[in-house]
């Protein structure tokens, strides 16, 4: 069974920082790109970040440029996104998704394993 688990959700205080982890058990991320994924309340889901099967390539939102750091790490099968300097604008519940390498960067639509998505909330 293919599942993504994600953890280090909770609560931050306007400015602070926050990494959250992403865990693949089931599958081997190596064949596959994977990115974080945002839902606010009452919004869309948008994507925040991706990184290719190789790591090589990386894509952000314009609201997560100079702010958020995607990497992942391949021998240990998990992917990471740090974000610092974080305002209440950031709150919403995050998941982690991957889909099979190929040309684009993480679609929404070619999203194939998503994880549980942890609550990441930004306030004082």
């Amino acid at each position: 069974q293919l599942q993504l688990v994600e953890s280090g959700g909770g609560l931050v205080q306007p400015g602070g920082s926050l990494r959250l982890s992403c865990a693949a058990s089931g599958f081997t991320l190596d064949y596959y790109n994977i990115g974080w994924v945002r839902q606010a309340t009452g919004k869309e889901r948008e994507g925040v970040s991706c990184i290719s099967s190789s790591g090589g390539s990386t894509t952000y939102a314009d609201s997560a440029k100079g702010r958020f750091t995607i990497s992942r790490d391949n021998a240990k099968n998990t992917l990471y996104l740090q974000m610092n300097s974080l305002t209440p604008v950031y709150t919403a519940v995050y998941y982690c998704a991957a889909h099979r390498a190929r040309g684009s960067l993480c679609p929404i639509r070619y999203l194939e394993v998503w994880g549980q998505g942890p609550l990441v909330t930004v306030s004082s």
